[in-house]
């Protein structure tokens, strides 16, 4: 395997999912700061998500057009800029302004780093090549929040993000010395035509629904379990003690999202069917987050359950890229694009529907949409694996 190109992306990944990610400890801090409600800053999410969403289509049309190398280094160091101008800011709008930037800026060159990842590796060992680098965007979780949190307790959220864009620029620096100069890694570029043709399939569409259901199912826990556990358990505590209290709550959580991709990889290597896989792993992930946050005995039990629920969310997320990652290589930039699109819509239905049942139910109501969105995104996998079946013979 390129190991060299799959560690500089992990470092990529890292830094454009800690752009937004480590923000989630401090949305209080944010608001008080910034003068506005837990549920403005909280959208904050949603914008970046859908800045991320529309350039990752285009940047991955493109990077199967023109090659993908000028994403890979321009997006990080273009997220360098925009993280220096979030920590800049001294009001709400221009906060808003810059993390919609950053967004912009991550969705340029993530989905590229998956695509050109998936075709510098043999498919023999693709599973395991996607999972190490999705290890480096779940290591925001287990290193990234947690060691935000306690930057943050002397230094701020403004000083996280000035952290964030120097390590912006280091992954700049690495994916110049790593990517490919050929076009995009395989054969010539195809026509647009081809290109988004192949790339809009029945399978694939069907695949990148099951995509949205994952992540809004992800992006509800990520967000909002920082918040999750403050209430349960620290409601009268004084703010700072409560965030240093849950810096290793926090990495333990996360950890679950690390041991479940490095495992998810071998295990979709081995897959005799990666749908299969992703719909056992989504229906388990269901009935953890039922318990989860529908019953708070104590801290460690809610910690654990935790861990567990994003455990089985990581292996299925793995089986997932894995299963897009089989299309030919022509149009592959372009699934991973839409992919990083569909993906960006689900931290936008995250956002909105964390907030909206925050305000109207409590986290009482997290479990049951959770449950149900796992659900479907379980049904639409059998679903699809039958028709795939039904369409070979």
């Amino acid at each position: 395997m390129p190991w060299a190109l799959i560690i500089a992306a992990c470092l990529g990944g890292f830094a454009a999912t800690s752009s937004g990610t480590t923000r989630a400890p401090f949305l209080e801090q944010m608001a008080q700061d910034l003068g506005t409600g837990l549920p403005w800053i909280a959208n904050l999410f949603a914008m970046t998500a859908i800045a991320w969403g529309v350039t990752s289509v285009v940047a991955g049309v493109g990077s199967d057009l023109w090659g993908r190398r000028p994403f890979l280094i321009g997006g990080p160091l273009a997220l360098a800029v925009a993280m220096v101008g979030v920590a800049l800011s001294d009001n709400y709008l221009s906060v808003a302004i810059w993390s919609t930037l950053g967004g912009a800026c991550s969705g340029i060159f993530v989905g590229t780093l998956f695509a050109e990842v998936a075709s510098r590796t043999s498919p023999t060992h693709r599973g395991r090549a996607l999972g190490w680098v999705m290890s480096g965007q779940s290591l925001t979780l287990v290193v990234g929040v947690p060691l935000a949190t306690w930057i943050g307790a002397s230094l701020g959220w403004r000083g996280v993000n000035i952290c964030v864009a120097a390590l912006s620029f280091v992954a700049c620096v690495a994916l110049l010395l790593t990517s490919g100069a050929s076009r995009n890694g395989g054969p010539a570029a195809p026509t647009p035509a081809v290109s988004l043709r192949g790339a809009f399939s029945p399978q694939v569409r069907s695949l990148l629904g099951m995509v949205v259901a994952e992540r809004i199912c992800f992006g509800l826990a990520a967000v909002y379990f920082a918040s999750f556990l403050l209430r349960s358990y620290f409601v009268l505590t004084p703010y700072e003690v409560a965030m240093a209290a849950i810096v290793l709550p926090l990495a333990v959580f996360a950890i679950g999202n690390v041991v479940g991709t490095a495992l998810g990889g071998p295990l979709a290597d081995s897959s005799r069917s990666l749908l299969a896989t992703f719909a056992t792993m989504m229906t388990a992930s269901a009935a953890v987050a039922l318990v989860l946050f529908g019953w708070t005995p104590g801290l460690m039990i809610s910690v654990g359950l935790g861990f567990v629920y994003m455990f089985f969310n990581a292996l299925g997320r793995t089986a997932l890229m894995a299963a897009l990652a089989n299309v030919p290589n022509e149009v592959r930039g372009t699934v991973m694009g839409l992919n990083g699109t569909c993906a960006s819509i689900g931290w936008v239905g995250a956002a909105w529907l964390g907030s909206a049942v925050l305000e109207a139910v409590g986290f009482s109501g997290f479990g049951p949409l959770v449950a149900a969105l796992a659900i479907g995104a379980a049904a639409l996998a059998v679903r699809h694996r039958v028709a795939s079946e039904q369409q070979a013979d």
